[in-house]
């Protein structure tokens, strides 16, 4: 014969069978609210730790783009100084200034078009749009 022991309802399950609808309601409501309290803090957390992360490595490629504006700088000395010992130093100063302007007429021209590509933010429009006009909040309805 297998005895079975008679299982002592959890805490739960007493408030549950002696608690108002209310209080239940009072409970969840402030369960509720504990979790998005504690999610909104993680979510600070994560965000500090994520945004020194990136101020770390933002100045970290700031700090290689100046190395790298220091490169392009000596290396446009050493070919106007290269080119002015084919002819006179002042003419190889221009004929290097050009190539450089060209290389920034050419950046921005694709920089402009790759901007006049932006869509915006034609996802959000979209959902924004599907809102009922019963939950737009400043809006008289009819």
């Amino acid at each position: 014969m297998s005895s079975q022991i008679p299982e002592s309802p959890s805490v739960a399950h007493q408030k549950a069978e002696t608690a108002s609808l209310g209080e239940l309601l009072g409970d969840v409501t402030r369960d509720l609210s504990t979790l998005m309290r504690q999610e909104v803090d993680l979510a600070k957390a994560e965000l500090k730790q994520s945004a020194t992360r990136a101020g770390k490595g933002g100045g970290m490629l700031a700090g290689a783009g100046v190395a790298g504006h220091f490169v392009l700088l000596f290396l446009s000395l050493a070919l106007m100084f290269g080119l002015g010992a084919l002819m006179p130093l002042g003419w190889a100063a221009v004929i290097v200034a050009v190539i450089w302007a060209i290389a920034a007429a050419v950046l921005a021209s694709i920089g402009r078009k790759n901007l006049k590509e932006i869509k915006g933010l034609p996802q959000t429009g979209e959902t924004l749009a599907e809102i009922p006009p019963t939950l737009k909040p400043g809006e008289v309805n009819r």
